[in-house]
């Protein structure tokens, strides 16, 4: 069982390998650079190296990025999907050069563009960068979203056109949010009710592109379309959600971050105790 948290880089990318250790977590997330910035300082040798040799002292554990906020690869304005198309080039190459086997992205919004077009466009525009990146190894995941505003993605139907209309299928993977699945209206409460969302899942998409997980409590009600995260156990899911999720045994393998709230706590305390509540949960 892989079980960690999205980690801050302040003080180097090496840092989130410290923070991580320091709770105890068997896997990690982090932003390589400032996530609301374009601007982006290349990496030098001398931080690839220390990541990479702090990673293989930690155990070489999985290790995701989330690429910046501000691409949009479904942008209906052509120099902003051109920004975008730069941009998360250069988050796959920064990606593949550290080692990281996985980028997490959301699909982007249509801006009132329309879904149909905008998933055409955003599916285009993905591979566009992906060939320009110039990368082998690392996997595109698709992040599930809320469902808030012009967002796409919330949708399994919407993830399945991404994934079946590219050129990079064998590179693509999803990674599944808790709170925004629940946000988006599917319902995780119960044994039962968490079965039919993975059935509906396996039949439109199928469970082996599930490549990572974000778990997060939902702050807001089934079907609110608000992206809004809460501790785990403390939200609208609630514990038997988690429960169902953490002893299914065909995501046992699969890596799993919190993206929980932190607090202003130095020594991440709400991060460790979220991974003791989920590890708790554990049958057997």
């Amino acid at each position: 069982m892989y079980l960690g948290a999205h980690m801050p880089i302040t003080g180097g990318l090496d840092k989130a390998v410290d923070r991580i250790m320091s709770i105890g977590g068997t896997a990690l997330q982090i932003f390589t650079h400032n996530q609301r910035q374009w601007k982006v300082k290349p990496l030098d040798d001398e931080l690839v190296e220390k990541f990479k040799s702090r990673r293989a002292e930690w155990g070489n554990y999985p290790v995701s990025v989330h690429d910046s906020y501000l691409i949009n690869l479904a942008s209906p304005k052509p120099e902003s999907a051109e920004k975008s198309i730069k941009a998360f080039a250069k988050e796959l190459t920064r990606t593949e050069r550290l080692g990281i086997e996985y980028v997490v992205t959301h699909p982007g919004s249509h801006l009132g563009s329309g879904k149909v077009e905008a998933l055409e466009r955003y599916v285009a525009n993905l591979d566009q960068a992906i060939a320009m990146s110039e990368t082998e190894e690392v996997r595109v995941l698709i992040e599930n979203t809320a469902g808030q505003g012009t967002n796409l993605g919330s949708r399994f139907g919407e993830l399945a056109t991404i994934l079946e209309d590219s050129g990079y299928t064998e590179r693509l993977g999803v990674c599944f949010d808790t709170c925004h699945a629940f946000a988006a209206g599917y319902d995780l409460r119960t044994p039962e009710t968490y079965e039919k969302v993975f059935e509906r899942f396996d039949s439109l998409i199928g469970l082996d592109f599930i490549r990572f997980f974000h778990l997060n409590d939902c702050k807001e009600g089934l079907e609110s379309n608000k992206d809004r995260h809460e501790n785990i156990g403390k939200g609208q899911i609630g514990i038997e959600g988690f429960r169902s999720l953490l002893n299914d045994t065909r995501f046992s393998t699969i890596p799993k971050v919190l993206e929980t709230p932190k607090g202003d706590d130095a020594e991440f305390e709400a991060d460790r105790m979220n991974l003791e509540v989920l590890r708790s949960l554990r049958l057997g």
